[in-house]
């Protein structure tokens, strides 16, 4: 995967839960597309939602292959329902928090929440402002018949990086 939209792993519960965070700066590229000044208004940089959404199923994607060892191959199989009420923007942190609702040898079904934290309010603290329930799918236990890669498509080096650098443990 090219793009990371999750910065750490704050806390894992194997097979349950787990809660990740996104820094959001300014030396985001995509910020400065969403949206760029015009002769009329001042620049508007906000992180877009769909990267949001993203940011979840990445932090239930992990969540999902964690579960078995990423021993299966974990894809994002449908976003179930997304509401997301607020804009993100630089300074801001992301709180994401994904639960498994439901595991089995097909797939799984996830419920998340989206937080966020303005540093320049950081004493309101976090607050909701999106959920996020997504459905998996392990891919190997499909029945076209069809055989796919023997890498993993969620758990790459990047992520391995990511579960590394935040003191999570995982089959090595």
């Amino acid at each position: 995967m090219r793009w990371m939209w999750i910065d750490r792993v704050i806390e894992l519960v194997p097979r349950q839960k787990m809660v990740a965070v996104k820094n959001i700066t300014l030396a985001e590229e995509h910020l400065h597309d969403h949206f760029p000044a015009t002769d009329t208004l001042t620049a508007a940089p906000v992180m877009p939602a769909s990267l949001m959404i993203e940011g979840m199923a990445q932090t239930a994607g992990v969540l999902v292959g964690h579960a078995e060892g990423f021993k299966e191959k974990v894809i994002l199989a449908k976003v179930s329902d997304a509401t997301i009420d607020e804009d993100a923007g630089p300074g801001m942190t992301i709180r994401y928090t994904a639960e498994i609702t439901q595991i089995d040898e097909k797939g799984a079904a996830t419920k998340g929440t989206i937080e966020l934290l303005d540093h320049a309010d950081a004493e309101v603290g976090y607050r909701q402002i999106g959920a996020v329930d997504l459905m998996f799918s392990h891919i190997d236990n499909n029945r076209s018949g069809i055989e796919f890669p023997e890498h993993n498509f969620v758990f790459g080096d990047a992520f391995k990086t990511l579960l590394d650098s935040s003191g999570i443990d995982y089959p090595k």
